[in-house]
């Protein structure tokens, strides 16, 4: 049987990120396949210190974020420095930054003074507002860009103040749509010869999943609200209160699954009702289904609503926590978590990388290394000079 090798082998990026959105793009990349070097000073990317750290100071999250990559320490501040990570650069694919626009630039490390070099690098910025425009230079946090894309005014209950999602939403979606620019870059490289340089700013991949809220704004007038758990467009669509006192997503929404859900649980009449034959009709009494739906789900455990649901073919979760994850049946059953060892041996859980291919493997290899653990290796690999 032939062995191919992961998709991105033979890449070589050259990281240049810190905190979250860049760093989340250098791992997609590193399990991909691509060597994904991370530069860090003495004191290393910030988010080493973000929440509880592991026996050797660093923090959980930081080692699976930045899993697979080698560590490299330089100090961009010193030009010594520079001038090593500049050779560097020049022997990369892609380099990915997320620094305020202008920064590396002033440091002769950005993509017009690379590229004159090595003119088939893709260089990939993420930042909170983009290259240019009057927010340029503005520092910008995944928080700011969550908050002025729409996602956050519309989430949340009509009666409260908007929410956030309880993760680094905007600095992930950035992460994601900068691969995908990056990969798109390299196969352009392929047919043209040439790099180029991928634009990612955290508002405008926050705006970009706003889904029907611009169309609607542009063509009606109408200015999307928080609603809760329920959606404004189709009913039933939203979670449920069960007897064991958790919550259980429902969308029952379109017109056969709708008759199915009835017959589950012993409505079926509800699906020859006018005021919820169609789905316009659904939605406009949607305070009432819902109350049908949750009079249902309290007469039943979490479990034993989905058994029921599922066996009838409509869309239906438990809401899990994070234990209840780890515990799930499917996710066990796709190796979803997965676990690599530090430096120390000490076992990190991670998530398997996304995608997955038939073909081609994707790599776990390690979790994340120590501050410049690599930088000796690299160097000598590569052929440079001039290490701090």
């Amino acid at each position: 049987m032939t062995s191919y090798r992961p998709p991105l082998d033979g890449i070589r990026v050259l990281e240049l990120g810190s905190s979250v959105a860049g760093p989340a793009a250098g791992r997609l990349l590193a399990d991909l396949g691509a060597e994904v070097i991370k530069v860090e000073n003495d004191e290393g990317d910030g988010l080493r210190t973000w929440g509880p750290p592991a026996p050797d100071g660093t923090s959980w999250w930081f080692k699976s974020h930045n899993r697979n990559k080698r560590f490299v320490r330089f100090d961009l501040h010193a030009e010594p420095d520079r001038a090593t990570v500049r050779e560097l650069a020049l022997r990369c694919d892609v380099v990915l930054e997320n620094f305020r626009p202008g920064r590396l630039e002033a440091w002769g490390l950005g993509y017009d003074a690379l590229r004159i070099d090595n003119p088939r690098l893709v260089y990939a910025s993420i930042s909170g507002y983009g290259q240019d425009g009057p927010y340029r230079d503005r520092a910008g946090f995944g928080n700011i860009a969550e908050s002025m894309s729409g996602l956050r005014y519309v989430t949340g209950f009509a009666d409260a103040p908007p929410v956030r999602v309880g993760i680094s939403l905007a600095d992930e979606l950035a992460a994601l749509y900068c691969v995908v620019g990056i990969q798109a870059a390299l196969l352009a490289r392929e047919r043209d010869g040439v790099g180029d340089y991928v634009d990612v700013s955290l508002l405008e991949a926050s705006v970009a999943v706003t889904q029907g809220m611009l169309p609607e704004y542009d063509a009606l007038g109408v200015v999307r609200e928080r609603s809760g758990n329920s959606h404004v467009a189709v009913a039933p669509s939203n979670i449920y209160p069960t007897r064991d006192g958790r919550w259980i997503a429902i969308g029952a929404n379109a017109n056969s699954l709708f008759r199915r859900f009835a017959d589950a649980i012993g409505r079926p009449e509800l699906a020859d009702d006018p005021r919820y034959r169609g789905n316009r009709e659904r939605t406009e009494h949607g305070a009432e289904i819902d109350a049908i739906v949750a009079q249902w789900t309290r007469l039943h455990d979490a479990a034993e609503a989905d058994a029921i649901l599922a066996a009838a073919g409509v869309p239906a979760g438990p809401v899990n926590s994070i234990a209840d994850i780890v515990a799930d049946e499917q996710v066990r059953a796709r190796g979803v978590v997965r676990h690599l060892e530090d430096d120390a041996g000490n076992r990190i859980a991670t998530t398997a990388p996304v995608p997955r291919f038939r073909v081609h493997p994707t790599v776990s290899h390690h979790a994340a290394r120590a501050v410049g653990a690599d930088t000796a290796d690299v160097l000598d690999e590569l052929r440079i000079g001039g290490a701090s």
